[in-house]
C-alpha cells in the first residue's frame, strides 16, 4: 500500500470557489468556522466515506479516487470538491480505522480480566470488523529498532517517525519528535495511541506466560490485517478470517 502523492493537506473540508455551487458545499461564518453541511452533501459525504472504506479495504490503498467515485455513486468531481486530494481521504479513512482499533483495543483491556482472554478477543473483534484491510501502513512495521514513515511519504524521506514496536529487549514505547505537517503529526499521535493500548494487551499476556516472548505489537497488528481477507461470497469470508484466525492465535501462544 504505497500512496504516490507524499504531500498531505491538512484541509479535509476545504472550501473551493466551485464548492459554493457543489453538493458537497461547505459555508463559512464570519469567524471561519463552517457550518453544517445540507443535507444532500452530508449523504454524499458519507456515501463518499463508506465506498472509500470499501474500494480500498478491497483493492488497498493504491485504488484511484474514479473507482471511489463510482462506487459511491457519484461523480469524481464531488469527491475532490470534499477532499481536494486522494492523500487526504486515505488519512481520513485510515485515522478513522486506528481511532476504531484503539477502542477495540480499550474495550478488551477493560472488560477481560484473563489476559490471553482480553488479547484475542482484540484480534477477534478486530478482524470480523474488517479494520485489518484499512491499517495505516506504519503501524504494520516489523521489528523494534527500524523508523516507520507517516502513510504517504517515501521511505527515503527523513520524515516523521512513530513509537518503535514494544518488544522483549524495548519495554517501553519511545516516542521520537516529529517533524512534520500538522496532519501528520495528529496521525502519528493516533498510531501512537493505538500501539500505547495494544502494547498494554501484549505486555499484559507476556507477562502471564500465554504469549511467546518474541511477539511484538507490530506483530498482533500484522496478524490483524493477514487475517482479514476480502472474498466475494460474505460468509465464505468471515469462515476464511475465523479459521485464519484461529492457526494465527496458535503461533501467538507460548508453549
Amino acid at each position: 500500500m504505497q500512496i504516490q502523492d507524499s504531500r498531505w493537506q491538512s484541509g479535509v473540508g476545504t472550501a473551493t470557489a466551485d464548492d459554493s455551487q457543489g453538493a458537497g458545499a461547505v459555508s463559512l461564518s464570519a469567524g471561519g468556522r463552517s457550518a453544517p453541511l445540507r443535507v444532500d452533501a452530508q449523504r454524499n459525504l458519507e456515501h463518499v466515506l463508506r465506498a472509500a472504506r470499501e474500494v480500498f479495504g478491497e483493492l488497498g490503498y493504491g485504488a484511484p479516487m474514479e473507482d471511489v467515485a463510482r462506487r459511491a455513486r457519484v461523480g469524481v468531481g464531488t469527491v475532490y470538491r470534499r477532499f481536494p486530494s486522494k492523500d487526504v481521504l486515505v488519512r481520513r479513512i485510515a485515522e478513522e480505522e486506528t481511532s476504531r482499533l484503539t477502542e477495540q483495543a480499550r474495550a478488551a483491556l477493560g472488560q477481560e480480566e484473563e489476559p490471553w482472554s482480553a488479547l484475542s478477543r482484540f484480534l477477534r473483534t478486530s478482524v470480523a470488523s474488517g479494520a485489518g484491510r484499512l491499517l495505516p501502513p506504519q503501524v504494520l512495521r516489523v521489528g523494534v529498532d527500524e523508523p516507520a514513515a507517516p502513510v504517504g511519504a517515501d521511505v527515503s524521506e527523513d520524515a516523521a517517525r512513530v513509537p518503535s514496536q514494544r518488544g522483549v529487549a524495548d519495554p517501553d514505547a519511545r516516542v521520537v519528535a516529529p517533524r512534520a505537517v500538522p496532519a501528520a503529526e495528529r496521525e502519528d499521535a493516533g498510531a501512537a495511541e493505538l500501539l500505547d493500548v495494544v502494547g498494554r494487551l501484549v505486555d499484559r499476556a507476556r507477562e502471564a506466560g500465554e504469549l511467546r516472548a518474541d511477539v511484538t505489537v507490530a506483530d498482533v497488528l500484522l496478524v490483524i490485517a493477514t487475517a482479514a481477507p476480502a472474498l466475494p461470497d460474505a460468509a465464505q469470508q468471515a469462515a476464511a478470517s475465523a479459521r485464519l484466525l484461529d492457526i494465527l492465535l496458535e503461533g501467538l501462544r507460548s508453549r
